[in-house]
């Protein structure tokens, strides 16, 4: 019993941390920005620590709350209520999925990624298809599908690779045991 509590404070305050960083990373001038929206920040590091670290359960409510926060913290854009939904809490949220591989850094941050994409997709081919025709990267684009695609696919690519340079950075450090969930490990053995 004492294991379970220690380890679930830990989590609420790690995840407390993470999220308040994200939120944070996220106010912070973006590193690069499309011409129609969506930008490239660094907010997405210490979200996909939290998943890495804590897994699937703990991963899709702290995402969620990240995805909600965002919305009242750092102001929402959108088309109404769907887009808000979907582009925010559904789409950050999704990102726990990622927590299936827990511990594992790459995969976790891939499916995270990818499932987040999906949501965006989902959101450009339904609530943003008004859009189209639209010009994107000197191209005009006339089928949402594709637009989505495209519009998307380029902003989240370049979040994933920027994680993905990060996290291959601390695992060459002492961090490595905190990115991987090690140290949660050993405080378990230790504990019992």
């Amino acid at each position: 019993m004492h294991r379970n509590r220690h380890l679930q404070i830990r989590m609420l305050t790690e995840g407390a941390l993470l999220i308040a960083a994200a939120l944070v990373l996220g106010y912070l001038p973006p590193l690069f920005e499309l011409p129609q929206g969506g930008s490239v920040n660094l907010e997405m590091i210490p979200i996909c620590l939290f998943v890495i670290r804590w897994g699937l359960r703990d991963g899709l409510i702290g995402c969620t709350a990240f995805g909600i926060l965002s919305v009242f913290v750092q102001g929402a854009v959108g088309y109404g209520w769907v887009s808000i939904l979907l582009d925010y809490v559904v789409a950050f949220g999704v990102v726990g999925i990622g927590g299936i591989f827990r511990g594992k850094v790459v995969p976790a941050t891939v499916l995270g990624f990818f499932c987040r994409f999906v949501v965006h997709f989902i959101s450009g081919i339904t609530v943003y298809k008004i859009l189209v025709p639209t010009e994107l990267f000197g191209l005009t684009f006339i089928n949402p599908w594709i637009y989505s695609l495209a519009y998307n696919g380029s902003y989240i690519v370049l979040d994933l690779i920027i994680c993905l340079v990060v996290f291959a950075v601390l695992s060459k450090t002492a961090l490595k045991k905190y990115l991987t969930g090690e140290d949660l490990q050993l405080s378990e053995k230790k504990a019992v």
